[in-house]
């Protein structure tokens, strides 16, 4: 199917796109845009690992302000506007080396997908968890990524029913917000997240409103009137309500599964270990979410159970019923590896049956011998 997709963001229309379009000239032309959409995420990886090197229960900013290196908030925002500069040329690149195909496109939303839960998951170590004082508490991190992740698919499964992915107005608003927060947070230190704002609300309170507000308000009734829209003009690639709604039939049950762990959970595991938990939810949905942008790009049916919703669902009884006992962490931190290994896997074999049945490869542009 034909790449269309639309974003009407002031933000990025009028001041990001002129100065991508001017990065965009110094990218020699010899470079595959595959790697330009990878380099861009192996910095966030590279920065997230650093953050957690420094901060891995999230407690550094809260107890003892020093603990993470001023250097290290200075290199996120660093990493953070190149991730979102390349996210943002790769495309442009891509066009210009003519060189646009269905694995350039499923390459950088599946890694999209993925590394959306990484930048929420690298910010919270700025908040910071609950202490009693400040900080946010894990719950709402939980719930601030599933809301943050919810907006991620309700534009995916709009292009599912539409075929043009509208771009999100909140994506330029988070990186730009994002990049801030970690300058600030480098020149004036933690700190400034620890005293009230406004009224007694924190920063950390007013983004969380803000993206809620924003999310409820405006990025979900924008999806349903999309979708409203293109039913109208009789547009919608699916013909039956049943059609349309299946894919979001694995993430609201992955969201639920989870859910009931987090809440039902004897060990109380998202407060011990909230970093690998979040880590997982993310993971989870990204391979979720990646089987659904492959059934939209190639017009097939996804399945309705997700296969991660069975071993979760077993994981989540055995947690809640206390058959794991004591053993509940030490679990966690097992089927989240190897939720991670499918993931990278599935990524890995994806990826090459595309190279191969396009002919093409992943990092070049040198075309393929046929054999």
């Amino acid at each position: 199917s034909q790449y269309s997709a639309v974003d009407t963001n002031p933000l990025s229309v009028y001041i990001m796109q002129p100065i991508w379009n001017k990065i965009i000239k110094i990218v020699p032309l010899w470079i595959a845009p595959n790697l330009l959409t990878f380099s861009g995420f192996v910095m966030i990886l590279f920065n997230y690992f650093l953050i957690s090197f420094y901060d891995w229960d999230y407690t550094a900013s809260g107890t003892s302000p020093g603990l993470v290196p001023t250097w290290v908030w200075l290199f996120s925002a660093f990493t953070t506007f190149c991730a979102y500069a390349l996210d943002s040329i790769d495309g442009k690149h891509a066009r210009r080396t003519q060189s646009s195909t269905p694995l350039g496109e499923l390459f950088d939303h599946g890694l999209d997908s993925w590394a959306t839960s990484i930048f929420v998951l690298s910010f919270f170590s700025v908040c910071s968890r609950d202490n009693g004082k400040t900080g946010v508490s894990v719950y709402t991190m939980y719930i601030y990524l599933s809301i943050v992740l919810f907006n991620f698919m309700c534009s995916h499964w709009e292009k599912y029913n539409t075929g043009v992915l509208f771009l999100p107005w909140g994506y330029d608003i988070s990186q730009v917000v994002l990049i801030a927060a970690y300058l600030l947070t480098g020149t004036v230190g933690v700190e400034i997240w620890q005293k009230p704002l406004l009224f007694g609300y924190y920063i950390t309170d007013v983004l969380v409103i803000l993206l809620i507000g924003f999310s409820l308000f405006l990025s979900f009734p924008q999806t349903l009137y999309n979708i409203h829209r293109a039913h109208l003009k009789k547009t919608l690639k699916n013909d039956s309500l049943y059609e349309g709604l299946l894919p979001l039939v694995s993430p609201l049950l992955l969201f639920v599964l989870l859910t009931v762990w987090v809440v039902l959970s004897p060990s109380n595991i998202l407060a011990k270990q909230p970093r690998l938990f979040l880590w997982m939810v993310g993971v989870a949905f990204s391979n979720v979410i990646c089987k659904v942008i492959v059934c939209q790009m190639s017009s097939t049916r996804p399945e309705l159970f997700h296969w991660f919703l069975f071993p979760l669902a077993l994981v989540v009884y055995a947690a809640i019923s206390g058959l794991l006992g004591s053993m509940e962490e030490v679990v966690l931190g097992v089927f989240t590896a190897l939720v991670t290994a499918a993931h990278v896997h599935y990524g890995v074999c994806v990826g090459r049956q595309l190279s191969e049945h396009l002919n093409i490869y992943i990092f070049s542009l040198k075309k393929r011998v046929q054999e």
